[in-house]
């Protein structure tokens, strides 16, 4: 008998980061190597951002190296050692590695044999893992996470990061409006975090504003325990929260970036889903946040500056996290009367990837929305920016609504685009 296909309820279940995307905690690495390869797969994994918050240390010289270095010194939190040995003399050299090593020191072991009877005895002697190499930088990433995941932890939420090529590239309202899909079509409780401290619209697009929000926050980001921040986020519905922005210019927002990590991390904390919308900018702290989120967006209009600095985003986003999928690329704004604009397919062709969603310019809905306080879905559910808007969601969440039209080409789309 066929399983039936899974709801949208039982499909959120799951939802959230998962177990070894996990960050790992500020913990000593140190690594001992025999062959460059191991060494080199180690140093990929480091700069990755789930280990950014580890010190690591790589050097070559295998399982004696690190009983020289460590005779009469203190051990990591964590030794990874390599071993070109097999069988019982594999476990000779570790027995001697263990009398150097505090109790308190996490060991993974690094072989060129594929022995199972090696792995069983590693294990009831105490080591944490055993790979074989060749390694992958992922493969570590997720073994290291592992061992400082608690089982019992709470699964921590996905974040995503909306920002704009450009100023006016509409990245606020397709954050605010993928954020309601997610909750509402979608039914993943999501929180939509305005990062725009003095200009920002969170509020006014689902007409609501809050005396207090992601500033007071960010003042005292040590004070933010589950009470506060549920006391701080505004609720609209069953599954979606917004964290607002003040939009006041009398005040300061000259937060550091250790604050906004902090208040991002207590809000993933919570909810499975967490929608940032960056303002158009370049600070340490936007570099910082895109570089940490899960998923990054770039939302361009069809011009050359957009193109420019898409493509500026994108080569540094890819580079910084050559482990993760590449950011997504939203072309909004597409078909304006009487601007001369660069074609989606070769703008898309410049940026080396496929657009996640193509949004047509559409004025009248788009206003009538914003002056509504509604999403532009719920405004008019069929139209064809609200199914780009819903294939967008698709490709973030892996989840599908009551509403999507099949797979067709993401260019399918400027076929229904709204002449103004």
């Amino acid at each position: 008998m066929a399983a039936k296909p899974p709801t949208v309820e039982t499909q959120v279940d799951s939802f959230g980061a998962a177990p070894h995307e996990r960050p790992v905690p500020r913990i000593s690495i140190h690594a001992f190597c025999e062959f460059p390869d191991t060494g080199a797969a180690l140093q990929r994994a480091g700069a990755d951002r789930r280990l950014s918050k580890a010190h690591l240390q790589v050097q070559l010289g295998g399982v004696n190296a690190a009983i020289e270095h460590y005779t009469g010194q203190i051990t990591p939190n964590l030794l990874i050692v390599e071993t070109k040995l097999d069988g019982k003399d594999a476990l000779g050299e570790l027995d001697r590695l263990a009398e150097v090593c505090d109790p308190a020191t996490k060991v993974i072991v690094v072989g060129r044999v594929n022995d199972v009877e090696l792995y069983r005895e590693l294990m009831r002697r105490g080591a944490s893992e055993y790979l074989v190499a060749p390694l992958e930088p992922l493969q570590l990433i997720e073994v290291i996470s592992g061992l400082y995941l608690d089982p019992g932890a709470t699964p921590i939420g996905r974040v995503v990061a909306v920002v704009g090529a450009r100023g006016g590239s509409g990245s606020s309202t397709i954050s605010h409006n993928i954020g309601w899909c997610i909750a509402e079509e979608l039914h993943i409780n999501t929180t939509i975090v305005d990062l725009d401290l003095a200009f920002g619209t969170v509020g006014l697009d689902f007409n609501d504003e809050a005396s207090q929000g992601v500033a007071d926050a960010l003042a005292a980001p040590e004070r933010l325990d589950d009470v506060l921040l549920d006391r701080l986020l505004l609720k609209r519905g069953d599954h979606l929260s917004l964290f607002t922005a003040p939009a006041a210019l009398e005040r300061d927002y000259d937060s550091v970036p250790e604050s906004y990590e902090a208040v991002i991390d207590a809000v993933r904390q919570t909810t499975p889903c967490v929608i940032l919308d960056i303002p158009h900018g370049w600070h340490p702290w936007i570099r910082n946040t895109l570089l940490a989120a899960d998923d990054v967006v770039i939302v361009a209009t069809p011009d050359l500056t957009s193109l420019r600095n898409a493509k500026n985003i994108i080569e540094l986003v890819k580079n910084a996290r050559p482990n993760d999928k590449p950011p997504r690329l939203v072309i909004n704004q597409v078909g304006m009367p009487k601007r001369p604009e660069i074609p989606s397919k070769d703008f898309a062709e410049t940026m080396g990837i496929d657009p996640a969603a193509i949004i047509a310019f559409d004025p009248q809905l788009f206003g009538q929305a914003a002056n509504n306080g509604q999403m532009v879905i719920e405004l008019s559910p069929k139209a064809p920016v609200s199914e780009a808007l819903r294939r967008l969601c698709r490709a973030l969440t892996g989840r599908t609504t009551g509403n999507d039209r099949g797979s067709a080409s993401i260019f399918s789309f400027l076929k229904g685009k709204k002449q103004a």
